[in-house]
């Protein structure tokens, strides 16, 4: 009688779990979450993207600490080389400003910068459902997620989104 139980409540669990889609537009909370620039300015999401309307944006999460978003960044220099026409996003969840500014330097991070204050709990890192960094999404020109998650700058979706 312990295995009937068990088949049926497996298959309930599985009939139950479905796969959530992923969004193509930024919440609320994700695009009033705040940010902190290289000079110290404080910005929301909303107006880091509105600065850029009109292009495709890859967004990378990324920290100064993480060894795979370290190992993933030539290939992500390989990417801008190829795609000089993409804007490039650089949202750093390192633990301090500081640690934040000197990879930046260490690594030669090319690109526009942004200290998410909030870190992975955050409006915007909840948004994401962070799980893991480096992390890649690709926004529109008109401001829609393209590619919501990617986490190797070799991704074959990461690649096609860019040159939509």
């Amino acid at each position: 009688m312990k295995h009937i139980f068990l088949v049926l409540f497996t298959s309930v669990l599985l009939f139950n779990c479905q796969a959530q889609e992923a969004p193509k537009h930024f919440s609320e909370s994700a695009l009033n979450d705040t940010f902190i620039a290289l000079d110290g300015t404080s910005l929301t999401f909303s107006e880091i993207l509105d600065k850029h309307k009109g292009k495709t944006i890859l967004i990378d999460v990324w920290a100064s600490w993480c060894g795979d978003c370290i190992k993933g960044m030539p290939k992500v220099k390989e990417l801008q080389k190829a795609h000089t026409d993409i804007v490039y996003l650089f949202l750093s969840l390192d633990k301090s400003e500081d640690s934040w500014k000197r990879g930046i330097k260490k690594y030669d991070v090319q690109g526009e910068h942004y200290y998410m204050q909030s870190g992975w709990k955050g409006a915007f890192g909840s948004f994401l459902n962070l799980d893991w960094i480096p992390r890649y999404l690709v926004v529109n020109p008109d401001q829609s997620i393209t590619l919501y998650k990617a986490v190797k700058a070799t991704d074959k979706n990461l690649k096609a989104a860019l040159v939509k």
